[in-house]
């Protein structure tokens, strides 16, 4: 087995271990509705730069990693953002450390081909 082989079977302790580790339950809906609970890493910035002035900000930056396996282990397929508003999007829902549950859709999803991880960048969303 490579490196690249071993670092993807990592992941199972290093993206998902929500026992001991940094793990995250999350639900993953697909557009026709179907979802699967899945386990990943988030964050929930309250704070961004604005590009104009570099100054900080309000605002909210969200996004979630999963690991492409377990997505396909589940029978789904790996996500993409949806930019057309009249679509149904991807949805992610998932609770805070407060047990607040959010649901947002995926805007993008930044792909690692090489680790076996996708980032699901995400945006507010009223179902």
């Amino acid at each position: 087995m490579n490196l690249r082989q071993l670092a993807e079977q990592d992941l199972a302790v290093t993206l998902e271990d929500s026992v001991t580790g940094f793990g995250w339950p999350v639900t993953l809906t697909d557009p026709l509705g179907v979802s699967a609970n899945l386990t990943g890493q988030s964050h929930d910035i309250g704070q961004t730069i604005d590009p104009d002035t570099g100054v900080p900000v309000s605002g909210r930056e969200c996004a979630f990693v999963l690991r492409t396996s377990s997505i396909i282990a589940a029978g789904l397929q790996v996500p993409n953002g949806i930019p057309d508003t009249d679509a149904r999007p991807w949805v992610v829902t998932f609770d805070s450390i407060g047990a607040e549950a959010f649901e947002f859709k995926v805007l993008d999803a930044e792909r690692d081909r090489v680790l076996g991880t996708v980032t699901l960048v995400l945006g507010g969303w009223d179902g």
